[in-house]
């Protein structure tokens, strides 16, 4: 499957740039309340709802007075903690804890669903499902079958989108009469100047090794959350993959030559900001979402200093590629035990009715939002004060409109939108996604990715900077296979050629 097919395939699965947070209430999930014991408006139970951790009170948030108000359910809400949450979650569902519905991780998800926890959603959709078979696709509801049967419903995010690209100094770059560099050959040229004439350091970083902008040149189709590509009928991982190699060759090149930070290996993410911003460093992979924040410290600091945004460089091939996040970002899924399994899909059948989603997504138009030209954008400080958290009520979303709606949220800062918008400008028609976006939970890499991909970041970060010869790369590769990255193949490959029967 080519590039752009792949794409077009996850294009349909919501997904996002980012960003819900994961993990717990501060009191933690109450042990005494079992559901179904309140009744609600109209004869309806109160329903238990386990939600991931965010800093908020969800009982008492606005969305979920929306949310009463519409839908005429009451809905007790827990959180999971904000620390060892997988292990509290097991020990609720070892306990049988009475939740009607949980909001669950990929991880959490294939754990739980291969362990006989979670009830099969089929018949309960077919009944009372039509609202969510209507607007969440059939690429993501085949992610949340397992065996056959589906356990949750699938709950994408933002829409495809990037959510990084290198960004300069522009007005050093003026100075030093340097064009913008559009290859990676050029970006040398142009780090190697900043190096002798500015005495700064050319790119700032910290312990990430994935530096896909730069790698993306040597055909490194990979990202953040972007392990697996498709190649000749097969997928393949990234430490698999030749094109890693040369890429942490080059990268271990620029160290040595100075052009990247000295202190890549030991800097956290807010001391790369510090130094680009007081104008320590030239050049930064930036999110979007830190455009606010570079561009009013830089203004401090230096109130002539100019930010840019350096466009997705051209690789061997001549063509450009940029990375985009993709995938089911929640699964959320219902107990086998629960007592009120068919009030449960009513609810979150009734929450994707059009205009209670749209409810939920965007507030009140004329109090939370507005429509510009076909825009949402909020209404501010309405908008932050109120309806904030309502990302992390959703149970689901409508992966046509949802997209769209979603924007406002970066519509609440100039930087903020500018940034995001570019960074798609840039990115259309170049993105693509990992080769495993549309597959369900796959037990034999749910199991072994955090394990062996902290110990492919550990390992390349001593390639670039020297700590370990690139020599001992095929070395490394074996021991990645043997602890497990042999087993996440095959599982990715058999994943992939049932797909296609």
């Amino acid at each position: 499957m080519n590039r752009k097919k792949l794409w077009r395939i996850s294009a349909v699965v919501s997904i996002a740039a980012a960003i819900a947070v994961s993990g717990c209430s501060k009191s933690g999930p109450a042990q005494s309340n079992n559901a179904g014991e309140k009744q609600g408006e109209g004869g309806k139970p109160q329903l238990r709802e386990l939600m991931q951790y965010n800093r908020f009170e969800p009982g008492s948030d606005p969305v979920a007075k929306y949310l009463k108000e519409k839908t005429g359910y009451d809905v007790k809400y827990d959180m999971l903690p904000v620390e060892n949450a997988d292990e509290k979650l097991n020990l609720l569902m070892a306990n049988k804890e009475p939740y009607d519905f949980m909001k669950l991780t990929p991880n959490q998800f294939a754990k739980l669903s291969t362990s006989g926890a979670l009830e099969p959603l089929d018949d309960l959709l077919d009944k009372y499902g039509s609202n969510l078979k209507k607007v969440i696709s059939q690429a993501s509801w085949d992610g949340a079958k397992i065996d056959g049967h589906t356990y949750a419903i699938p709950e994408g995010s933002s829409g495809v989108a990037t959510g990084t690209a290198l960004v300069y100094r522009k007005d050093w770059l003026d100075e030093l009469g340097l064009k913008e560099p559009t290859t990676r050959d050029e970006l040398y040229n142009v780090l190697k100047t900043v190096k002798e004439k500015k005495g700064v350091i050319p790119i700032a970083g910290g312990k990430d090794p994935f530096q896909g902008e730069i790698a993306s040149t040597f055909g490194w189709m990979y990202g953040p959350s972007t392990y697996w590509k498709e190649s000749n009928g097969e997928i393949v991982h990234y430490v698999d993959d030749p094109t890693t190699k040369e890429y942490l060759a080059f990268m271990n090149k620029l160290y040595n030559e100075g052009l990247i930070d000295p202190e890549w290996a030991i800097n956290q993410s807010n001391t790369v900001i510090e130094k680009f911003t007081s104008g320590k460093a030239f050049m930064y992979r930036a999110g979007w979402f830190d455009a606010e924040n570079i561009n009013t410290a830089l203004a401090k600091s230096n109130p002539d200093g100019k930010i840019a945004i350096l466009p997705y460089m051209k690789g061997d091939d001549g063509k450009a590629a940029q990375a985009g996040t993709g995938g089911i970002s929640w699964f959320i899924a219902i107990p086998k035990w629960s007592t009120n399994k068919d009030e449960a899909m009513k609810y979150l059948d009734l929450k994707m009715d059009e205009e209670i989603f749209k409810g939920n997504a965007l507030g009140i138009e004329g109090t939370h939002y507005k429509v510009e030209d076909g825009k949402y954008y909020p209404i501010l400080p309405k908008f932050n004060e109120e309806w904030n958290n309502g990302s992390a009520f959703l149970t689901g979303v409508d992966e046509t409109k949802y997209p769209t709606y979603w924007e406002a949220r970066v519509r609440k800062n100039k930087y903020v939108q500018t940034y995001y918008e570019t960074y798609q400008n840039n990115a259309k028609d170049i993105l693509f996604g990992d080769a495993l976006i549309t597959a369900p939970p796959i037990p034999e890499i749910s199991k072994n990715v955090q394990k062996l991909q902290k110990q492919a970041e550990d390992t390349f970060i001593k390639y670039i900077t020297g700590a370990e010869p690139l020599s001992g790369y095929d070395k490394f590769v074996e021991q990645w296979k043997a602890d497990g990255g042999s087993e996440m193949i095959k599982a990715a490959n058999d994943w992939y050629k049932s797909s296609k029967k």
